[in-house]
């Protein structure tokens, strides 16, 4: 019972967390889009790879972590600055042409890796997750029992990017506003609103 608890626990909240749309998702949307299925699942499975490790390191150090106040500081200043980043790459990239999503067209699995190895904000987020479902009781840890909640978190996010991916393509392809301006512009935005929304936060966070 506490096997499939943990399973469960695990899946909706991975499931949730990987529904807003983040730049993993975009660049897999754009896998999708000039590729195919075959080269996303390659992709998110790099992507869950590197999701794997980090979750586990950080149910491990969920405690010490959550008590490194100098280590969030950076991750969230790095996180500020990428969302700002996302958007130029994005706006600029598709403005000039650039197919930034396909230039690893023969290796996804490996930009999987690498896009999620920048994805350090997920760090805390584990952080503060594992920290709550431990404490909750959500969750048993021992022994074995961690790799029934990391198999869980693991195919929540799968199926959690993979369903928005495949929602995305189906409105960009059927909605003409979208299919014009979706890369192109509200996606930069989005990064562009996500960018000022977090910084915003920050300053209230440790200047006020």
């Amino acid at each position: 019972m506490q096997n499939l608890k943990n399973i469960l626990s695990g899946f909706v909240l991975s499931f949730i967390g990987s529904i807003p749309l983040g730049y993993l998702n975009v660049v897999g949307f754009q896998i999708y889009e000039k590729s195919g299925v075959q080269p996303t699942i390659y992709f998110l499975l790099g992507v869950l790879c590197i999701e794997f490790l980090v979750i586990n390191f950080t149910l491990i150090f969920a405690k010490k972590l959550a008590e490194n106040k100098k280590l969030t500081k950076y991750i969230e200043v790095f996180s500020v600055v990428f969302m700002f980043l996302l958007a130029a790459v994005f706006y600029f990239g598709t403005n000039t042409k650039t197919d930034y999503a396909t230039s690893f067209r023969y290796m996804p699995f490996v930009l999987g890796l690498v896009l999620s190895s920048l994805n350090f904000i997920q760090i805390p987020f584990w952080t503060g997750w594992n920290l709550y479902l431990l404490n909750q009781n959500y969750i048993e840890i021992s022994n074995y029992k961690k790799y029934f909640y990391l198999l869980g978190t693991v195919m929540g996010s799968f199926f959690g990017m993979l369903g928005l991916i495949l929602s995305l393509n189906y409105f960009a392809s059927n909605v003409e506003f979208l299919s014009k301006y979706l890369i192109k512009f509200i996606i930069p935005a989005v990064f562009l609103g996500l960018g000022f929304f977090q910084g915003y936060k920050f300053y209230q966070k440790y200047f006020r």
